[in-house]
């Protein structure tokens, strides 16, 4: 609504300071008043957005009212894609920039409908950070009764072979977000040549029935291993596609390249880092997830750049205020995402990850509780970026005779691209969110049994024999090294898209720093945790 001068954005999110909640009902941003023939503009602009988003001329200051929350952008939607849209969330507002000319989406490739009825936009939505959240997917369910293509029995039920249109059948999507994803086994090389695995694989147990299928299973004519992963958000990829490096530090061994460029991957789009290009990950969906044959080379390269061009982040905070206000650190906002510098180290203390958080070090007074979350923001940054941690059995770090085991670092150290948070270094590691003893035993997801062959060194921290929920890397590299390990994925907009880590295992940002606390020993006190939790909700 319009007052005085000042445009008021309806949101109901609430964010905790210090130990308790505190609710509030509007977020408030200076911005002019549309009037005339400005007004006669700005509502034609807010038919053409899909209801919810926020469309603005610039990331500067103009923006108009939401006509409602929680906008779901379905396959061939026909709107104008703007330069920069705002849509309500959790934490309070995301933001979506596009670096390239407004476009209307009808017929674009990321948002044309597949022949199962999905398009790109189906499992990377704006309103999630261009991911996809269980929120949202519960809401989808209750709006179609199930039948909106998101639930195609082939990757959104627990197993093609469950029945239909029934909640059970597809309850990992609805309550860990996880898509089913089937892989060859032995795994294959891009070539189709298959690899010789050095350990062998077996299933202890099978909730979902796919793994021991005689149709889709291990042991079907055509043996396939199914795992269940959350989509990885398609924004800011500009940062994640290329690492300006050769060697996969993780593991010594040289990255892939991609056969297209000829240029060295940096094995950071995909999870398992399968996929060594924006290219191969896009034809690898549309057959896998949409039942499209391929893009034309057109097509293709049109989706690419769209990706390339697309920027994400938190834009506001319902406690903490507009991130395109004075005084606001430099990193945060969206038009931090789209003036930034790719492949830039920020794990020094003269660069930053996120820069600095000065602005938000001053004193509160008594009952200012933006002040009060701000300075939590500020504090739980330090938290990341400056206390230390020993970092211990975690492959792709400890088992580096530079590294050594335990070794005492930051959260930063691995977090550490400039603006993103992702990992710099290429390559996977396993921290334990999947393999056992670390990860919390779910009775609702596959269990393996992974055995190292003679033939091959053991794993340098669990040995011989590896139990997990998903053998991760070692699904496509067949090395038994690589049994759990993941590629980090990066933070901004990470208040939108819960559930959190690939198998969905984290239901909050509290679960998520519970899970490192508890994993490596830190220590932290509750006020840390919130502090931390804070910061993370305004990336």
């Amino acid at each position: 609504m319009r007052k005085a001068g000042i445009l008021i954005l309806a949101s109901s999110a609430a964010i905790a300071v210090g130990t308790s909640a505190v609710g509030y009902g509007v977020t408030v941003r200076n911005a002019p008043i549309p009037s005339g023939g400005t007004a006669r503009a700005a509502q034609a602009a807010a038919r053409a957005v899909p209801s919810g988003a926020v469309a603005a001329a610039s990331p500067a200051r103009t923006a108009l009212q939401p006509r409602s929350p929680g906008a779901f952008i379905e396959p061939d939607a026909d709107f104008q894609f703007p330069r920069l849209a705002e849509y309500p969330g959790p934490a309070g507002r995301i933001g979506i920039a596009f670096a390239g000319e407004p476009f209307r989406t009808r017929g674009h490739p990321f948002f044309r409908a597949g022949p199962n009825g999905r398009a790109c936009v189906t499992c990377h939505q704006p309103a999630d950070a261009m991911s996809l959240s269980t929120r949202t997917i519960k809401a989808r369910w209750d709006a179609t009764g199930g039948r909106d293509p998101l639930f195609q029995v082939s990757d959104g039920a627990n197993c093609p072979n469950l029945p239909r249109g029934e909640q059970k059948s597809h309850s990992l999507l609805l309550e860990r977000g996880v898509f089913r994803v089937s892989l060859p086994w032995p795994p294959k090389r891009p070539d189709g040549t298959q690899i010789d695995p050095d350990f062998t694989l077996e299933v202890v147990a099978d909730p979902t029935g796919c793994n021991t299928s005689p149709v889709y299973g291990l042991k079907s004519p055509i043996p396939m291993v199914s795992v269940y992963r959350r989509p990885r958000m398609a924004g800011n990829l500009r940062y994640v596609e290329k690492s300006g490096q050769s060697l996969n530090f993780k593991s010594m061994t040289p990255l892939e390249r991609d056969p297209v460029s000829g240029e060295h991957s940096s094995m950071a789009i995909m999870s398992d880092a399968r996929a060594t290009s924006l290219r191969a990950q896009a034809v690898e969906a549309a057959g896998v997830h949409m039942g499209l044959s391929n893009f034309t080379p057109q097509e293709l390269e049109r989706l690419v750049d769209f990706e390339r061009k697309l920027h994400v982040a938190q834009n506001a905070s319902t406690i903490g205020g507009r991130f395109d206000a004075p005084n606001t650190p430099k990193a945060l906002g969206v038009n931090a995402m789209v003036k930034g510098t790719a492949q830039y180290i920020g794990n020094d203390r003269n660069t930053g990850v996120f820069f600095f958080f000065n602005e938000w070090k001053k004193p509160v007074r008594p009952g200012d509780a933006q002040g009060e979350f701000r300075a939590s923001v500020a504090r739980g940054y330090d938290v990341f970026f400056l206390k230390p941690i020993w970092i211990s059995d975690t492959y792709g770090i400890n088992h580096l005779p530079l590294a050594g085991n335990p070794y005492k670092q930051t959260c930063a150290f691995c977090h550490s691209t400039q603006l993103t948070g992702g990992d710099d270094v290429p390559g996977w590691m396993d921290i334990g969110t999947n393999n056992f003893p670390n990860t919390a035993a779910s009775p609702d997801l596959p269990t393996f049994k992974l055995t190292c062959k003679d033939t091959t060194a053991p794993h340098p921290f669990m040995g011989r024999v590896i139990f997990t929920h998903d053998p991760g890397r070692a699904l496509v590299s067949g090395k038994c090294q690589d049994a759990g390990g993941v590629v980090m994925q990066q933070f901004r907009g990470i208040s939108a898209r819960a559930p959190y880590f690939t198998n969905g295992g984290a239901k909050s940002l509290r679960e998520v720093v519970d899970f490192y606390d508890r994993r490596y020993r830190i220590g932290y006190s509750d006020q840390e945790k919130q502090d931390l939790i804070n910061f993370l909700s305004v990336l």
